[in-house]
């Protein structure tokens, strides 16, 4: 993957606001949705929002400003392990013969090669680290030492797991695939927001002391239309004119299908209509709510417009409160 700050087309100073304010305007253009006839938007969109999780995580994107990851998150491997593995490992493989790209959703740095020894070997076999501490084969009488720890279950497995905005907000169950070739569907948790994990018991690696878990981090994926906003979904949506003057009902997208939004006559831009119940799931129960921003949107023909208009003009001070 390219340099994610040049995917964003911003600075390796960029604040954090100058990286999201990137990667909402990036989003927008090149949705799959309102680029249908481009095929390659959809790798475009892709690649941004790659680099937005990258550079929106501090930690990640701390790590990779140190040069410790790559732009694929993925570990550096300064100790030239990248053309060959251990013996016996395939190329480009770990200690168990397997490449961190051979399972879905995580990555090299997901695997504790400690643990993974561990739970393959244990923790010391004959004249190992036991037989140093003193054993029943040591000096009659000697000093045994404490006993050895229990064995350790295997390494965690990381999935990162793409989330379609609608489906965050609605909670619609999300189906993954383990490591195992096992696909099983997800409930989300209420108030999932970008970057909940999700611990799924002994669907990690094998050890000596069982398996390890399965950690599941949500990303939510962004709309072409609606953004979050705390517990609330936020949507701008174009009206005509003649809706705005004498108000009516008009059809409104929802995360959970469209609904009829009522407009009162002399409706301005930017002003905000409630919608209940509309938004994402709370911690606490219930959801948050829709808030609908209305902008007037003029005809492209102006012509007949003007002529109704025409010896007709609006004396009110729509800027008094302004100071000017």
């Amino acid at each position: 993957m390219a340099d994610p700050y040049s995917t964003l087309g911003v600075s390796r100073s960029a604040t954090e606001k100058d990286i999201k304010s990137a990667y909402r305007k990036l989003a927008k253009e090149l949705h799959p949705d309102k680029n249908k006839d481009k095929p390659d938007a959809t790798e475009r969109f892709s690649k941004v929002t790659q680099a937005y999780d990258l550079l929106s995580d501090k930690d990640m994107r701390a790590k990779f400003d140190r040069g410790e990851i790559d732009a694929d998150g993925n570990p550096a491997m300064p100790f030239g392990m990248g053309g060959g593995g251990f013996g016996g490992a395939r190329p480009g493989g770990g200690p168990n013969g397997y490449s961190s790209r051979d399972f879905q959703g995580f990555g090299a740095e997901d695997l504790d090669i400690g643990d993974l020894f561990e739970g393959l070997f244990g923790r010391g076999g004959a004249g190992g680290a036991g037989a140093a501490r003193g054993g029943a084969g040591g000096p009659a009488g000697g000093f045994r030492g404490p006993p050895p720890p229990p064995p350790r279950k295997g390494a965690d497995i990381r999935y990162k797991l793409a989330v379609p905005f609608i489906d965050a907000a609605s909670r619609a169950k999300q189906r993954i695939t383990l490591a195992d070739g096992k696909t099983i569907d997800l409930s989300l948790p209420a108030g999932v927001e970008d970057g909940t994990q999700m611990r799924l018991k002994g669907k990690g690696q094998q050890g000596a002391g069982g398996f390890g878990d399965g950690i599941v981090t949500i990303n939510i994926q962004p709309h072409a239309h609606f953004w979050r906003d705390g517990d609330d979904v936020r949507l701008d949506l174009p009206i005509t004119l003649d809706e705005a003057v004498h108000g009516g009902k008009v059809k409104v997208p929802t995360v959970d299908g469209a609904v009829m939004l009522t407009v009162a006559p002399g409706s301005s831009s930017g002003k905000v209509l409630r919608l209940k119940g509309k938004g994402f799931s709370t911690k606490v129960g219930g959801r948050g709510d829709q808030l609908v921003t209305l902008e007037i949107h003029l005809p492209k023909d102006l012509t007949e417009l003007s002529t109704r208009l025409e010896g007709w003009s609006d004396d009110g001070d729509i800027r008094s409160d302004m100071g000017v």
